[in-house]
């Protein structure tokens, strides 16, 4: 029987598991060839359209200074798509040599390197360049609103004040809607803070660091090189795990939204933890980092019914059900409550009412096909959202959560996540590019899900692998990769 740890053993522990994390277990991989295919297919797509449709800025001359000065002499002081094609040519390059010892067993270390550095080579320098010439020119430009108003915001919190029904002209966001840093006081968005209170907080500590790494895309960079490591939180087969974290962190939508400050990479982040650690039993954590994703952006409340019955079509889920909710409400309640105490009504109006009633009608939805066909008369106009909501997504949802508890399959909730979310953004005001990131996320974790099901060979909602399995063998990996998460 295994005894628990005493007070004088969980140093030693902790230590072992720390080393054990950092020599990174040698097991053998059986198959390259998945994990070299998905790398393959990431470069090539993302050298046809990396660094592409970024924001016009007109800044005037531009002088490279700062600790990221080298990026922004190289770019010759401008916006250089290029470049980032050459970062993502050498990811190729990176995959050419990795093939050539793609006959051989494969190590969990050289794996898990040639993916990360594939990864690091596709989102890093877009990052890098932004910054930096942001950082030799001003802070409205080579930036986005949504990232710029952010770190605004966890400047506020910083000063103690609360960035809901806070009035942004005269910040700098202002500026940045001209694109040449003239003032416009008129755009409606200086009105509303559309975020969930954990962008704030996160930015309130991000910006405590030196500039020019202070900018909120530093930390959404982390993120998006972070669900590697999230995808390899649950069980199955290594490879396929890799693979999964590959494409969640370098596909095309998510490699332009590191740079150009699309900011969701930190809530996905932790949506997919939460949906590992629940498939590994570890309830309350799973609750704990979907408490968090949803602080971090409201997306993330489609995937609570989903959650909720994986819990309770799990063994032992049922059983801590209860702490796992407390755990989840305790993080919500404890991000959210400054700011309900500090203005509950503009908490509201800038998250909900601005996003579902207010803002203008673009991207690809029903409510721009209406535009187009001269049912609502122009972008502004009034749209049902709410009852649409009521009438289609939740019958829809329901219906999705049912052939969840039906199946009694783990990634049959996941796929009715990315199923309802898909549903919920084609029927608002606004359907992004960039939200597809959401029913892709759904989608990633349905599919590991589902390979490690196949792999454990078992039909429960638990998907540890079992004795004989090809992922058996990568066990000491799974638990050194869990220590560093937990």
């Amino acid at each position: 029987m295994e005894l628990a740890p005493t007070p004088r053993s969980v140093p030693v522990v902790a230590s072992q598991a720390a080393a054990e994390v950092l020599r990174l277990p040698r097991p053998r991989i059986v198959h390259p060839a998945p994990l070299l295919a998905a790398l393959g297919l990431l470069v090539l797509v993302n050298i046809a359209r990396i660094g592409e449709d970024g924001w016009v800025f007109r800044t005037g001359k531009v002088e490279p200074h700062g600790a990221l000065g080298s990026f922004v002499a190289l770019a010759r002081g401008h916006w250089n798509p290029g470049l980032l094609k050459f970062a993502a040519v050498a990811a190729g390059l990176v995959l050419v040599v990795a093939v050539a010892y793609g006959r051989e067993r494969w190590t969990a270390r050289r794996a898990f390197l040639v993916t990360f550095l594939v990864t690091a080579l596709l989102v890093v320098p877009g990052v890098l360049l932004q910054a930096g010439l942001r950082d030799s020119t001003a802070p409205w430009f080579y930036t986005n609103d949504s990232t710029y108003q952010i770190e605004v915001a966890g400047d506020l919190v910083l000063d103690g004040q609360t960035p809901y029904g806070h009035d942004y002209r005269g910040t700098g966001v202002d500026r940045f809607y001209s694109r040449d840093g003239s003032p416009q006081p008129g755009h409606k968005a200086l009105d509303h803070f559309a975020y969930f209170p954990g962008a704030a907080i996160t930015s309130a500590g991000w910006r405590l660091l030196p500039a020019p790494f202070d900018d909120y895309r530093f930390l959404v960079l982390l993120a998006t090189l972070g669900l590697i490591p999230a995808a390899l939180s649950f069980a199955g087969p290594l490879t396929v795990r890799l693979a999964v974290g590959a494409a969640l962190a370098a596909n095309p939508l998510v490699v332009q939204a590191a740079w150009f400050g699309t900011a969701d990479a930190p809530s996905l982040f932790f949506l997919v933890l939460s949906f590992g650690l629940a498939s590994r039993s570890r309830f309350v954590s799973a609750a704990a980092c979907l408490a968090a994703a949803v602080l971090l952006k409201q997306f993330a409340l489609v995937a609570i019914p989903f959650f909720a019955a994986m819990l309770i079509t799990s063994r032992g889920g049922r059983q801590s059900f209860g702490r796992a909710a407390a755990a989840f409400a305790g993080v919500v309640v404890g991000g959210a409550l400054p700011f309900l105490i500090a203005s509950p009504g503009a908490l509201w109006a800038d998250t909900i009412g601005y996003g579902t009633g207010d803002y203008r009608i673009i991207g690809y939805g029903l409510a721009s096909l209406l535009v187009r066909l001269d049912v609502l008369h122009n972008r502004n106009a009034a749209y049902p959202f709410g009852l649409l909501a009521l009438l289609v997504w939740l019958p829809v949802t329901l219906w999705l959560v049912r052939s969840q508890l039906r199946s009694r399959q783990p990634w049959v909730g996941a796929a009715g996540f990315a199923a309802s979310i898909f549903v919920l953004l084609f029927l608002g005001r606004v359907f992004q590019a960039s939200y597809l990131l959401w029913p892709l996320t759904g989608m990633a974790i349905a599919a590991v899900l589902a390979a490690a099901q196949t792999a454990s060979g078992t039909s429960t909602t638990n998907v540890e692998p079992r004795q004989g399995s090809e992922s058996t063998e990568m066990r000491p990996f799974m638990r050194s990769t869990s220590s560093l998460l937990m």
